[in-house]
């Protein structure tokens, strides 16, 4: 076992572990620490807590100290530099006419360096703007070019659910999301109902996915074939898999019979698959 704290730098970002070196910590108290992107300030969202050492990547970088009220004047002071900055590398990209759009500055809080997020439908060459800002900043300077699941997570926002973006408000990292999955909960393979505000696949669909698989395993699918209570052979229409409803149309009846899923007796399922028309249709929504 070993003693561990979780720090965020970043709201909605991955949470890093680290060695409290004796440091009892509170929710909501900052600490220095050295990452391997240079010495950072952090917020504890895992206070002093024993951890199984299998479930860690070791050696645990120890912290440097509690931020006390100069470092968090650091901090506070780099926010400000970072709209300066924002503003001033906007200025740049209009003067040499790039076809970029900045999303997000991060001003180290050690000043060893500048990182500026940015998006673009191409690759960009952005030599002659990092010597631009370079020259002003006195600094290293980095440009990193983001997806759009990137860029919804740093600006943020409020999904089709009235909610904070999930990836803004508490993913530490994205999960993959596939179309396959939108079809085994049974909705509507239209990308204006199953992608988000970035344009692609809702994170929800992944959140939700454990229940549905559950939930696929004791009800039969569209197709199936079933043995209704009256011993009547039948196929299966439609599926509710949350109400666990069912059609079933059989020989002896054109009106399909509504049933429970725990009423019928199974005889041979089918595989929710998708076809080729659907994945090519369909299959930039699941890019980054």
């Amino acid at each position: 076992m070993k003693e561990i704290v979780g720090i965020r730098f970043k709201k909605g970002g991955k949470v890093y572990y680290f060695s409290p070196e004796g440091i009892k910590f509170e929710l909501g108290e900052c600490a220095v620490v050295d990452t391997a992107r240079g010495i950072e300030c952090g917020e504890i969202v895992i206070a002093n807590r024993e951890m199984e050492d299998n479930t860690i990547s070791s050696p645990l970088k120890p912290i440097l100290r509690k931020a006390d009220e100069k470092d968090l004047k650091t901090v506070e002071k780099n926010k400000q530099k970072e709209k300066e900055a924002f503003a001033i590398c906007e200025e740049k990209i209009k003067l040499r006419k790039m076809k970029m759009n900045l999303i997000d500055v991060e001003w180290a809080f050690d000043n060893s360096k500048i990182l500026f997020y940015f998006t673009a439908e191409t690759r960009i060459d952005f030599r002659e703007l990092v010597k631009d800002l370079a020259g002003v900043f006195r600094t290293r300077i980095e440009l990193r070019q983001i997806g759009v699941r990137d860029e919804a997570k740093i600006l943020g926002g409020l999904g089709i659910c009235g909610r904070e973006f999930c990836c803004k408000g508490y993913m530490g990292d994205f999960n993959p999301v596939s179309i396959k999955m939108a079809k085994e909960q049974g909705l509507s393979l239209n990308p204006t109902k199953i992608s988000g505000t970035c344009g692609r696949l809702m994170c929800c669909l992944k959140n939700e996915q454990p229940a549905y698989d559950a939930l696929l395993k004791i009800t039969p699918k569209v197709g199936a074939v079933v043995v209704t209570p009256e011993g009547d052979k039948g196929k299966v229409i439609e599926v509710n898999l949350i109400t666990g409803k069912l059609k079933v149309k059989t020989d002896k009846s054109e009106v399909p019979a509504t049933l429970d899923r725990n009423e019928v007796k199974l005889l041979k399922d089918v595989e929710i698959k998708l076809n080729k028309e659907e994945m090519r249709a369909l299959k930039n929504l699941e890019e980054k």
